[in-house]
């Protein structure tokens, strides 16, 4: 597989420990970036070391997202042959709009400078939603709305980026790490370099001590760091006061901003309790992490930027140093579990944190271990290893439907190949939580069929049940919604080609109706879904099959004729909590669109499906016990997801126009029931006018930033 890739951060010689990485995966990977960059106050220039497959470009301008780069070294790029194009850049910026302006004026120009458009990746680490001024905001939704992928580097950014338009995967993919050079410090018995001390300072004229090396200080004594940029939204100021009325703790200070000096004039009544050692890289920085008790982040959340991952953190925690850090923007993803989180802006918390990686027996030891095991998730072979399914991914979107004309020239149905015998379906099961409700699911099937729990929880306890019955377990490692959840089971099915049975947690089928539901299936030939009759726990009938929503169909409800909509074979879909999928028509509609976080996945890819000419059946005969929502403790919270998904559904498919249409609809009506009804009646009603005047995915991002949502289930 060949790739190009455009970075103007690959300028940094360790950045491009990613493309190398690629290549010891096999792949063909080109990288083009600045001939020089300013990276943290400091002019870097392109050094590409020998044989190395990088071409340096004139840039103009120094804003990472209002440069553009000498078009004609790009286009010249463009015009080799290329599996996939990966764009470094933030979809918004003006980079972005230039590369790929030239992919598509190299796809469409008459005559021999013509060259097939590769699929491209985006990358994004923008954790705050904005909305950027024309024509940066239409260069963005231009830019994610043909992207075959996007990668980005914290989970906030994944959920922006879905909401803003991206219709391709959406994988969170951390920073990388070189764990050969961030490591711990070597043991006392192991041959020494003698360089695990932190480097001497550089102001001494304004530094008044030197520095610690390991085992030198005093009992009771707590080596603490920082490094990164000294500048207000990175809080070393509360770091300050979180030290100065603690005698035990000795702060270090690596880095340069514009806050340093007052920040020298703030520490000056400390002493020689804290030092300032200047910025550091290479062998200075491992030696100034390996010599410290704890690593302190204490970012602060501001209204124009929050911690987009904290590499730093990453680096010490190689370093087998515990970290502290805020919990604000991507720390806690980071961090979380491998570390102590505080509230950002809290000296007294912050200062607690420091102290009890000192004082409690047993942590900070423990902090290593499990700091070191999340380094290793951020190691550039897995970086790569993740970059690569991307690519495949990207390569996987951009080929053509294969199933139409199959359909088309089997007209009685689709048999097995003569001789063969069609392989039973595969179970996918979403999980996130909720242990005895898995085990529920899979009881009836163990042994019958392949069974796969994509554990969005990464939970222990859901892996035990998944091993014990038999079922592959597969972990994400993030929480990425149910749709990126069936996603990845798909990607990994263990029969390839293969039928694919979606089972909630907390939905019950036997084997048996489950073969049933494949024979329907594939009674007809443009069939691309099919699902049980469906009872809840009282054994009372729920309804399955629903008209797509609508415009129109809004106001249809809103003025209370609901109960008299059809719903046609060709307009309608079967819901997800039981739901057979056709092979075939995987491969034609394509992925589950992850922009759906919590419901109308499904919707929107039976949607899809009818398009194209397919359709989708209840079979009555079948019948699956469905407990509905049991996943769920927060009965607000699912309500929010679920309107914030018919906004998206209703975006994506009617436009801007055809929402405003139907959110009208939904407010005449909820406010005509606000005034008719009584008691519980009258309070949805006027809870659901608040939740549309306010826009239901605005209120659904605000959430989800209170704390990510754990419900999966439909």
């Amino acid at each position: 597989m060949r790739i190009l890739r455009v970075s103007h951060s690959a300028v940094v010689d360790a950045w491009r420990e990613r493309e190398r990485a690629l290549r010891a995966l096999g792949l063909d990977v080109h990288l083009v970036s600045a001939r020089s960059w300013d990276e943290g106050g400091t002019t870097v220039p392109l050094r590409p070391r020998p044989g190395e497959p990088v071409r340096g470009v004139r840039t103009v301008g120094t804003h990472p997202a209002l440069f553009v780069y000498a078009p004609v070294p790009l286009w010249r790029a463009l015009g080799e042959s290329w599996d996939v194009l990966d764009v470094h850049e933030e979809p918004f910026a003006l980079a972005t709009a230039e590369i790929l302006a030239l992919r598509w004026l190299r796809a469409h120009l008459p005559g021999r400078s013509r060259r097939p458009a590769p699929p491209y990746v985006l990358y994004s680490a923008q954790n705050i939603s904005k909305r950027y001024p024309w024509p940066f905001r239409a260069f963005e939704r231009a830019a994610l709305r043909g992207a075959a992928a996007v990668s980005v580097c914290n989970e906030a950014a994944a959920r922006i980026v879905r909401a803003k338009g991206a219709r391709g995967a959406v994988e969170v993919v951390p920073l990388g790490v070189d764990l050969s050079v961030f490591s711990p410090a070597p043991s006392p018995a192991a041959p020494s370099d003698g360089v695990a001390s932190v480097p001497a300072p550089r102001h001494p004229g304004r530094d008044s001590a030197g520095p610690h090396a390991p085992g030198d200080s005093p009992a009771g004594l707590v080596r603490v760091g920082y490094a990164g940029r000294l500048a207000p939204h990175k809080g070393v100021d509360v770091l300050l006061t979180a030290v100065e009325g603690d005698e035990r703790l000795h702060l270090t200070l690596a880095g340069d901003g514009p806050s340093a000096p007052a920040l020298r004039e703030r520490a000056r009544p400390l002493g020689d309790r804290v030092r300032f050692v200047g910025p550091l890289a290479g062998d200075d920085l491992v030696s100034f992490y390996r010599a410290l008790d704890v690593l302190a982040v204490p970012s602060l959340d501001t209204p124009g930027w929050i911690e987009q991952f904290g590499r730093v953190a990453v680096e010490a925690m190689a370093c087998g140093v515990p970290v502290v850090a805020s919990d604000s923007g991507a720390l806690p993803d980071v961090v979380g579990g491998a570390g102590l989180l505080v509230p950002p802006g809290d000296p007294v918390a912050l200062h607690d944190a420091l102290v009890r990686v000192a004082d409690e027996p047993g942590l900070a030891d423990s902090l290593r271990r499990r700091g070191a095991a999340r380094a290793a998730t951020c190691a550039w072979p897995e970086v790569a290893r993740r970059y690569r399914a991307i690519y495949e991914e990207a390569t996987t979107r951009s080929s053509p439907p294969v199933a139409t004309s199959r359909r088309a020239a089997d007209a009685q149905g689709d048999p097995a190949p003569s001789g063969t015998e069609r392989p039973a379906p595969e179970v996918v099961l979403v999980a996130y939580g909720s242990p005895d409700l898995v085990r529920d699911a899979l009881a009836p099937l163990v042994g019958k069929l392949s069974l796969t729990v994509v554990d969005n929880s990464s939970l222990p306890a859901i892996r035990e049940v998944a091993e014990l019955a038999g079922a592959r377990y597969l972990d994400p490692g993030r929480n990425g919604g149910f749709a990126a959840g069936v996603n990845h089971g798909i990607r990994h099915r263990q029969v390839p080609g293969a039928d694919v049975l979606l089972l909630n947690p907390d939905a019950v089928v036997t084997p048996e109706d489950v073969l049933t539901l494949q024979a329907r299936l594939h009674e007809a030939p443009e069939l691309a879904s099919v699902g049980p009759a469906q009872v809840d726990g009282d054994g009372a009938s729920a309804r399955v099959v629903w008209p797509y929503p609508s415009p129109a169909g809004t106001w249809v409800e809103a003025v209370g004729l609901g109960s008299l909509r059809r719903t046609p074979a060709d307009r309608s879909f079967v819901i997800g909590s039981v739901l057979l999928l056709r092979a075939d028509a995987l491969e034609e509609v394509g992925f589950f669109d992850e922009s759906f976080f919590l419901y109308a996945e499904e919707t929107d890819w039976a949607y899809r499906a009818t398009l194209l000419g397919r359709r989708h059946l209840a079979v009555p005969e079948v019948q699956a016990l469905h407990l509905g929502g049991a996943t769920s403790s927060d009965p607000t919270r699912r309500e929010t997801h679920f309107h914030a998904s018919q906004e998206r559904y209703l975006r994506k498919h009617f436009g801007a126009v055809g929402w405003q249409l139907a959110r009208t609809g939904v407010l005449a009506g909820s406010v005509a029931r606000g005034v008719a009804l009584r008691g519980e009646g009258r309070a949805a009603a006027r809870r659901r006018v608040s939740l549309y005047l306010r826009g239901p995915l605005r209120a659904e991002a605000a959430v989800v930033r209170a704390r990510p949502s754990p419900e999966l289930s439909s």
